[in-house]
């Protein structure tokens, strides 16, 4: 029998259960994948601690690459043996093997194995969503980057250089500020050493930025707004530290008639043809060396809460992911 992660309770790491499961069947409109690789996502985090909540008992993880081993009635478009990868569905990425909706899968280019697809693909898509789609970045603009160092960081550092903008990048440690650098990040600042709101005003010689892409939330909001540059746009996409606070939208008039938007991968995709545009845009980056992939952390499926516990502790760069059983 396959094997998966199972969520009984929401809470720390500790909730997540490796158990056997049956072997999945696909409903008209699905196919069944066998996962090679499953990517690791601080969405999944959410869903583990109830932040963004799941109907119990769950499963977990929103991503994943692997081979179709059945196709249900309906179908067209896949055969057995396709190499695939997928994210969203519900949160089931966490096993051997598992059935989704046909629609939200997307054939992989022979160039791209699975540890890179499955490292990449939700990052991947959400960066293309961010700096091709909710404020699409020009040659010669100046940005703010949250998180620089992580998995979706060290993806839009490097496609932000590949469209020719300035990068300005938030870290933890001075060996995150150097692996930030080594992607194309141009200024990594050091936020437990000094103010980063203080040193982009000192980087942009007081001018600002034009577009802050903020996946920490409540620790970063509020300076991260005094680092733009009138009529700039603050996207958030995440909340590592939590929830900002309730915003008073007469503050963004204070501050120079800025805009805040909080964008989803799942509604930038929800249409199929959005979905096969964006993964378009990814993979032709990636095999032109433009963004490459940094698979730094691999975990065995069963060893799941370890990979959240090294996740949650800001002790992972780059991109992590699971290796079935």
């Amino acid at each position: 029998m396959p094997n998966a992660i199972r969520l009984f309770a929401h809470g720390g790491p500790e909730v997540l259960r490796f158990e056997a499961v049956a072997e999945p069947i696909p409903a008209p409109n699905q196919v069944a994948v066998r996962h090679h690789a499953i990517g690791v996502n601080f969405i999944d985090v959410y869903h583990r601690t109830g932040l963004y909540p799941v109907a119990l008992p769950s499963g977990l993880g929103m991503e994943a690459a692997g081979v179709i081993e059945a196709v249900g009635m309906g179908v067209d478009g896949f055969e057995v043996g396709d190499r695939v990868v997928y994210f969203g569905g519900p949160p089931d990425g966490y096993s051997d093997v598992r059935a989704i909706d046909a629609d939200r899968v997307v054939k992989l280019p022979d160039e791209i194995d699975f540890a890179r697809a499955a490292a990449m693909f939700l990052k991947g898509m959400t960066v293309e969503m961010l700096v091709r789609r909710v404020f699409p970045v020009e040659a010669g603009q100046t940005v703010l980057l949250h998180a620089a160092a992580g998995g979706v960081g060290l993806l839009a550092c490097q496609w932000l250089k590949h469209l020719g903008a300035t990068v300005i990048g938030t870290v933890g440690t001075e060996q995150k500020a150097e692996l930030a650098r080594a992607h194309g990040c141009d200024h990594p600042i050091v936020y437990t050493q000094e103010s980063f709101k203080d040193r982009v005003a000192a980087l942009t010689g007081g001018r600002g930025v034009a577009v802050v892409y903020d996946s920490v939330g409540k620790s970063t909001f509020l300076d991260s707004l005094d680092c733009l540059s009138p009529r700039g746009m603050l996207v958030g996409f995440g909340n590592a530290s939590g929830k900002p606070d309730p915003l008073d939208v007469g503050v963004l008039a204070a501050k120079g008639s800025l805009y805040v938007t909080r964008a989803t991968l799942f509604s930038y995709t929800a249409a199929r043809d959005d979905l096969l545009a964006g993964a378009s845009a990814l993979f032709d980056v990636v095999r032109s060396g433009a963004v490459k992939v940094d698979v730094r952390q691999r975990w065995p499926l069963a060893d799941a809460a370890e990979a959240h516990r090294a996740l949650e502790a800001r002790k992972t760069t780059g991109a992590t992911i699971l290796e079935p059983s």
